[in-house]
């Protein structure tokens, strides 16, 4: 039987494989073309292929004299020419060797490169070669990491610093691009006040929207500030109705059915809901629906929660419309240095970080506590319905990797 807490809670990987379902049957399909320079964090439209053999001739992989193995018996060799890098060297002469440096085309009829090291000049400038040679040492044959008509790279690829530099090396100036998604987001409640202003009897300073606002441009959306929405059921109306030319609206509070969670409420009566009540801990209130035709994400109003959540399911949501297949993050097995003896019925994600090796998690792990997140690397994940002793494996997810 069903712990109380648990029943009716939608476990993660089933909330997760749904935001798929719901994120792929809304994908952004709209494309553009972007200067290489511009695509930081760009989605791939489509397949990246190579139009050019990489590299486009056998290169010497060192500093050293190109020789054909033939030619050598043990005695030195002359030194025919010199090439650099950028040059296009005669073919080699026979019974020669050629002064070579790293990258510049290794020359016709040679078939090996011997580094400097390993040669020693001779005072007639011939070379001797110190060690025994073998047929292509040192060189980097054609094609040696793409030819024309490889995949480079999949549709569906951000494009980060390593992959602008791949292709730039297939020589492209422009890629084409999946268009920013266009994201509202929003804060609800009348205590929340804006950072700057003077607080007031039963006000904080709304956090949330400034996290989430970052967040999203490190993700490459384009962002609608909609500021924070009152406690009042028709201007949340008149506020999500003014949003119906983004992608997303997200929101943080107010979607639970509080009396005073007016976003849940106007979800409830002039949209849809799909998604309510996950088993997670912090974020349990996690809502996805439509107002009018917009998917809406309701985020918990609570800043780790809205961490925690936004990490773990709305972005991997808002990857996925874009076209992004690997959505999940890198996660791996940590020891814990900590002791956790209340099994909970949530799968719970503590803000924690690796200290020699191990798992320490931060002293507060209250949904409210921001700091906590500051303070930490990453997200322990402890499984509902287990507890944690010292030197269990657990998974921690670092925040680098859902960051951007």
């Amino acid at each position: 039987m069903s712990k109380p807490e648990m029943r009716g809670l939608i476990p993660v990987e089933e909330a997760m494989e749904r935001l798929m379902s719901l994120a792929e049957a809304s994908s952004i399909t709209e494309r553009e073309t972007v200067a290489l320079a511009d695509a930081q964090g760009r989605v791939l439209a489509g397949d990246l292929i190579s139009t050019l053999d990489l590299p486009p001739w056998p290169n010497s992989a060192m500093d050293g004299y190109a020789l054909r193995m033939a030619d050598w018996t043990g005695e030195p060799l002359p030194v025919s020419q010199r090439i650099f890098a950028g040059h296009a060297p005669q073919p080699l002469q026979p019974g020669t060797c050629a002064r070579i440096f790293t990258g510049a085309p290794v020359p016709d009829g040679a078939d090996c490169v011997e580094m400097q090291e390993n040669a020693e000049v001779e005072a007639d400038g011939r070379v001797r070669f110190l060690e025994p040679l073998s047929a292509l040492q040192n060189i980097r044959p054609k094609g040696q990491e793409t030819t024309v008509g490889d995949k480079v790279l999949d549709a569906g690829t951000v494009m980060t610093s390593i992959e602008l530099g791949l292709a730039a090396t297939l020589g492209l100036g422009q890629l084409d691009v999946v268009r920013r998604a266009r994201v509202a987001v929003l804060s609800t409640g009348d205590e929340l006040i804006e950072p700057g202003q003077p607080l007031g009897p039963g006000q904080i300073y709304n956090s949330n929207r400034v996290l989430l606002c970052s967040w999203l441009k490190r993700l490459g959306c384009e962002v609608v500030d909609a500021g924070i929405l009152p406690d009042n059921l028709e201007k949340t109306r008149v506020a999500l109705g003014a949003l119906n030319d983004v992608d997303l609206i997200l929101s943080t509070g107010g979607v639970s059915v509080g009396e005073a969670d007016f976003l849940g409420h106007a979800l409830r009566e002039e949209g849809e809901i799909s998604l309510w009540k996950l088993a997670i801990k912090p974020g349990k209130p996690l809502t996805f629906g439509h107002f009018r035709g917009v998917p809406v994400i309701g985020l918990p109003g609570n800043p780790a929660s809205t961490l925690v959540t936004f990490a773990l399911l709305a972005r991997p949501y808002l990857l996925r419309r874009l076209g992004v297949q690997n959505v999940k993050p890198l996660q791996f097995k940590v020891p814990a240095g900590f002791v956790w003896k209340k099994a909970g019925s949530r799968r719970e994600y503590l803000r924690g970080r690796v200290e020699q090796g191990r798992l320490i998690a931060y002293r507060n792990q209250s949904s409210g506590v921001l700091r906590s997140a500051a303070w930490a690397d990453g997200l322990i994940e402890v499984i509902e319905g287990t507890t944690v002793a010292e030197g269990d494996l657990l998974n921690f997810i670092p925040l680098s990797e859902v960051l951007g």
